[in-house]
């Protein structure tokens, strides 16, 4: 699944292509997940922002104010194409949704599991979407310290990767950087409890692995490319994350592996 640092390179490359321009047709797949997409023509975009892993365009009719909320799923796919060119693959199996733009462009949005979804809501309504509305604050918020780190961790008594997972303590933070945040920091994803070191040293580590990924683009390991069509480049610099069985770069000891409530993890 796209995590904070994907969802973040993609934001990046639709803001300058998408503000300014008007949504002048729609469709959707017939899907409640999707059958959204329609209700942003007539309205102009305004900013493309991001709320952890999610999507956030600021659309406007003139007269009323709306959000195009987009969630990627696991295979989530946004480009915008040249009108020729998405007339050529209207047929396309994974398309989810496109909407049509007043310049001869359109956005499309692909998605092969459809785990992904769209809404359209008023500025800030997330009462149709509970993981959104219940996101922990952003990594670079000030309110994201130590502190609060440990004190989300250690109110419940779920082991420290399943609940950076939640995305209460933190938002955007999925499986890849979970794993290299806590190798990196020294925490072991099997603890339940924070120290008031080692929350220090993950709050520092969750900052900075995130940023990298975001330095590189992404991380490319199956299905996720950008907006452009281009991989990441992030996977060539991870430490942790998938190398079960190969020696600790920082020990030399094997790294272990094991499915952890449901979710893969390496330490």
């Amino acid at each position: 699944m796209p995590e904070l640092p994907e969802v973040e390179t993609i934001r990046r490359q639709l803001e300058p292509s998408l503000v300014g321009a008007s949504v002048v047709e729609s469709w959707a797949f017939p899907s409640a997940k999707f059958d959204d997409a329609p209700a942003a023509i007539g309205s102009t975009v305004q900013k493309v922002s991001r709320r952890g892993k999610y999507l956030l365009i600021a659309i406007s009719d003139g007269s009323t104010d709306a959000e195009l909320v987009l969630h990627l799923g696991m295979t989530g796919r946004l480009a915008v194409v040249p009108l020729q060119a998405h007339e050529a693959e209207a047929a396309h199996p994974h398309l989810r949704a496109w909407w049509a733009l007043d310049d001869g462009r359109v956005l499309t949005f692909h998605d092969a599991r459809r785990f992904g979804r769209i809404a359209v809501v008023a500025p800030g309504d997330y009462a149709s979407m509970p993981t959104l509305a219940a996101l922990g604050p952003e990594p670079t918020d000030t309110e994201f310290t130590a502190e609060s780190l440990r004190s989300s961790i250690n109110a419940g008594r779920r082991r420290v990767e399943t609940a950076l997972l939640s995305q209460r303590p933190v938002a955007g933070v999925g499986n890849i950087y979970a794993d290299e945040a806590l190798w990196r920091a020294g925490v072991d994803p099997r603890a339940r409890r924070l120290t008031k070191t080692g929350a220090a040293r993950l709050r520092d580590s969750i900052r900075d692995v995130l940023q990298e990924g975001i330095d590189h683009g992404g991380t490319t390991l199956r299905d996720y490319v950008d907006a452009d069509g281009a991989a990441g480049e992030h996977q060539h610099s991870l430490d942790c994350y998938g190398r079960a069985g190969e020696p600790c770069r920082r020990c030399g000891a094997t790294m272990s592996g094991a499915v952890l409530d449901g979710r893969s993890t390496t330490w």
